[in-house]
């Protein structure tokens, strides 16, 4: 049973920084490709960043996000450095296999986490 754990949301202003937080059940990130994602109300879960033997970034985050694993503390993380307003959304963890690769694509991504919440206010 995959099991992914978010942490890390809060409440911050634009420019400010935080970092994310992905903890899976046991050594999961040597086999999978992690995953961020984020959704607002209304809209489609939209892609964040990803990491396997490369990262791959969303034009709307790179030079400002990066992503990162812990292997030794099974953890994925997500720094967000000079945060916009519309960064504000809910952040998913997700995971697939290693083999499969990359995708930018939320329905290719076979276990999730419950999410956390960003806000960020001009």
């Amino acid at each position: 049973q995959v099991q992914l754990v978010e942490s890390g949301g809060g409440m911050v202003q634009a420019g400010d920084s935080l970092r994310l937080s992905c903890v899976a059940s046991g050594r999961l990130f040597s086999n999978y490709v992690a995953a961020w994602f984020r959704q607002v109300p209304g809209k489609e879960r939209e892609f964040v960043a990803a990491i396997s033997w490369t990262t791959y970034f969303d034009d709307s985050v790179k030079g400002r996000f990066s992503i990162s694993i812990d292997s030794a503390k099974n953890t994925v993380y997500l720094q967000m450095n000079n945060l916009k307003p519309e960064d504000t959304a809910v952040y998913y963890c997700a995971v697939r296999p290693r083999a499969q690769g990359i995708s930018p694509r939320a329905p290719d991504y076979d276990h999730w986490g419950q999410g956390t919440q960003v806000t960020v206010s001009s």
